[in-house]
């Protein structure tokens, strides 16, 4: 009969918690650390693979960001380097809410956003400050400044060639006025030590942003920059908002600069040490 397809049908039903008992959660198996995800691409790199190519991903090629002691480690040779000042402090000459608390908040063992010292690279020894964007960002305070001063200064009084590897989002705005006094600071510092007749190298790396690329980070001799890294000094929104124009989209961006004259190369940080190097020997820089 027709009304028989309606009828209701009875069914065994099971309680929830029979199913949670019989049928026991698999969870995946992978130690923490074992794998990174690349940023860009989104692949999935062993961790050691990932260490063995200088943090660069095998499959697009994009460049990690390093801290100042995997800089070191990729870039001087082996157990040459010899930091400088480690023991600088930084204050809170504004009482800042909250200041001590974020610095003790940094994912990184550099004690401040910059690593300065003096290193081998292929024998030679140069003078080198390293800035750390895992250390509050990069951001250039006091210490920062007093540093890098000190590391210039001593460049040139032992005629040295120095290099910096920049990487900030600028000047520390918990320290006001006394973090944009660096700009000045470190420039005058840098024009002693050209007056001298010795070389300065600036390495731009993602991202080189605020006062830092006001001042020292586009000074140097020589301009390099790694691969894509993000380079300027406003956002991008508040260029945009003043000029009311759109911008391109690979505006601020590495090769963006090198087309318009404000980099003179990019270099993959597989071939940094050989590109300067190079540039070492040909400014008459010796063992």
């Amino acid at each position: 009969m027709l009304k028989d397809l309606f009828v209701k049908r009875q069914y065994a039903t099971v309680k929830s918690s029979t199913l949670k008992k019989s049928v026991p959660e698999e969870k995946p198996n992978i130690p923490s650390g074992m794998w990174e995800k690349c940023d860009k691409c989104n692949s999935m790199i062993y961790a050691e693979d990932l260490e063995n190519s200088k943090f660069v991903c095998s499959t697009c090629g994009h460049h990690f960001r390093l801290n100042a002691k995997e800089r070191i480690k990729v870039f001087f040779d082996k157990d040459t380097f010899k930091e400088f000042w480690k023991d600088l402090k930084t204050t809170n000459p504004l009482d800042f809410k909250g200041y001590e608390e974020k610095l003790k908040s940094t994912k990184t063992d550099s004690t401040e956003a910059v690593v300065t010292g003096v290193g081998k690279l292929n024998g030679i020894e140069v003078a080198c400050a390293i800035m750390d964007s895992f250390f509050m960002m990069g951001s250039m305070g006091t210490v920062v400044g007093e540093k890098i001063t000190r590391l210039i200064e001593h460049a040139t009084e032992n005629k040295l060639p120095l290099m910096i590897f920049t990487a900030s989002g600028g000047a520390r705005m918990q320290e006001g006025i006394f973090s944009l006094m660096q700009m000045a600071k470190i420039s005058a510092a840098l024009a002693k030590h050209s007056e001298a007749g010795l070389l300065y190298i600036s390495i731009l790396t993602d991202p080189t942003t605020g006062g830092v690329t006001a001042s020292f980070a586009m000074e140097g001799d020589i301009i390099l920059s790694e691969p894509n890294a993000l380079i300027g000094f406003a956002g991008r929104r508040v260029i945009e908002n003043t000029i009311k124009e759109t911008l391109p989209d690979n505006f601020q961006k590495a090769e963006f600069l090198l087309e318009k004259g404000f980099v003179d190369a990019i270099v993959e940080r597989k071939n940094m040490r050989a590109c300067i190097y190079k540039i070492l020997i040909l400014h008459g820089v010796r063992n």
